[in-house]
């Protein structure tokens, strides 16, 4: 089982103010607009849009940055993220998620289609034409066609995309291709390379069935941050990577991400040594989540001990073992989550940091 981040205690350290009222969320600037940057340089060598997922960060001020990189538009999970980057400015969304737009959510689903360019996921009939009419007459929405290519989520097979294009077709729906999420990328450390390549096959058996039923060559979006590192070629003409703003425990392993390439911790307090070795911290479940896959031990890692183990968590305690530098009462620690999309969902506000000091609070919306 894999212990996580193991560097020369406290050399990739977050530097954290002293006077930060813990737990919280702390985002180091220089490192978020670096990996930015990298990701950006990795999109535009491979000739393809990059669309960022912003389920990620949910912040506004993290998606102009984005944008201002040069993303094409941003992705997102959900109606409410969508609404909320809406408000803030950002003007082309793609909702990757097979919406249901029955009930209230259709007169909110049309505000949004007339008010910014969107698109949507569709996986199947019945979701088709509840869009179709929650946007008839607004102009035709723009959809893509979900896959499954082997994360066994959402998603049709990829032979099965011309017959529910056609649909959507039918029912008004402008179908600009399809998409993937290779979700099975995190299934082992090891998982990356072999998902590529399943995303791959997928969108290429859909591309030449769109192609054919649409009479032009369809957008066939993947990717995501393990999958867009391993590589990024044809068919895939878009990218949609999300974590890498931050990275995360799982990064390191399945991304190549450094322990000094971590942008975001929780920032957590040592409120008890309760044994000889131990220590409790005052970041449990509800601040750092409690994601923890099979091939990975603990529940975070501690930048400033990085040989310790968050052996377990409760809602407001994480107790740590296994450090060889002391920790006392009253000391500031760094935490890396396992993965750090659930973890933002948890906090209400980014504490961004630089050169130890606090410069600036970035709300995190639509949690």
């Amino acid at each position: 089982m894999s212990r996580g981040i193991e560097t020369p205690a406290g050399t990739a350290a977050i530097r954290l103010p002293e006077g930060l009222d813990t737990p919280v969320l702390v985002v180091d600037a220089a490192r978020l607009d670096a990996n930015i940057a990298r990701m950006a340089a990795r999109a535009r060598a491979a000739g393809v849009p990059l669309r960022p997922h912003a389920k990620t960060h949910k912040c506004a001020e993290i998606a102009r940055r984005q944008l201002g990189s040069g993303a094409a538009g941003l992705t997102v999970a959900t109606l409410g993220e969508a609404e909320s980057f809406a408000a803030a400015g950002c003007d082309d969304l793609f909702i990757a998620y097979p919406l249901w737009a029955g009930g209230p959510r259709a007169a909110r689903i049309r505000r949004l289609h007339e008010t910014v360019r969107l698109r949507v996921g569709v996986d199947g009939m019945t979701a088709a034409e509840l869009l179709a009419a929650a946007t008839r007459g607004a102009g035709p929405l723009d959809v893509l066609i979900e896959i499954d290519c082997g994360g066994r989520r959402t998603g049709v097979p990829a032979e099965a995309v011309a017959g529910l294009a056609a649909g959507c077709l039918r029912l008004g729906l402008n179908v600009l291709g399809a998409f993937t999420h290779p979700g099975h990328a995190y299934a082992t450390p090891a998982g990356a390379e072999p998902a590529a390549a399943d995303e791959r096959t997928a969108l290429a058996v859909a591309g030449v069935a769109l192609e054919r039923l649409l009479g032009h060559p369809p957008v066939l979006s993947g990717g995501s941050t393990p999958t867009v590192v391993a590589g990024v070629a044809a068919p895939v003409n878009e990218v949609r990577p999300g974590t890498y703003v931050f990275g995360d425990r799982q990064q390191t392993y399945l991304s190549g991400m450094s322990a000094h390439d971590i942008a975001l911790v929780v920032a957590a307090r040592v409120v008890s040594t309760p044994r000889p070795g131990e220590a409790v911290i005052d970041a449990g479940s509800k601040a750092l989540a409690s994601d923890r896959p099979a091939w990975l031990e603990g529940y975070g890692r501690l930048l400033e001990v990085p040989e310790a183990t968050i052996d377990a968590i409760t809602e407001e305690h994480a107790l740590v073992r296994g450090f060889r530098h002391p920790l006392a009462v009253g000391d500031l620690v760094g935490v890396v989550p396992n993965h750090v999309c659930t973890a933002v969902n948890l906090g209400t506000e980014f504490a961004v940091v630089a050169d130890g000091a606090v410069v600036d609070l970035w709300p995190v919306f639509s949690r």
